[in-house]
């Protein structure tokens, strides 16, 4: 079984909003080259995630995970987020998919924008 992961983010009209996510996906290669990834945008910007999941599942995965790049879980990641997956999953049967919490929520991403944050104070980071 082959996993994917899609980082799914809200996109902007400006195309500068897209490099956290390029920055994301390329030190995720770097760390674990035979990890497949697709960046996916909610609006703005593309891929969406139908076409994001296409491409994952072109290459072979079987599975995915989808890591929502919000700071927090609002009706983005609550509403339209299980939308758009039900449509895909349906085009996909047996493609199992799992949607991980949004990742400014994460006890680590936390600790580490706090860690950034007092170390402005500081001077240390």
């Amino acid at each position: 079984m082959t996993t994917g992961i899609v980082l799914f983010g809200h996109g902007a009209r400006d195309p500068r909003w897209a490099d956290t996510m390029t920055a994301i996906a390329a030190r995720m290669a770097e760390l674990s080259p035979a990890t497949p990834v697709e960046s996916a945008f909610l609006e703005f910007m593309t891929p969406d995630l139908a076409t994001a999941v296409d491409t994952l599942v072109a290459r072979g995965a079987t599975a995915l995970v989808v890591a929502p790049v919000f700071l927090a879980a609002g009706g983005h990641v609550l509403r339209d987020l299980p939308d758009r997956l039900a449509a895909i999953t349906a085009r996909h049967p047996g493609l199992a998919v799992r949607v991980e919490p949004a990742l400014g929520s994460l006890p680590a991403v936390v600790d580490a924008m706090a860690q950034h944050c007092l170390g402005t104070v500081s001077g240390v980071r």
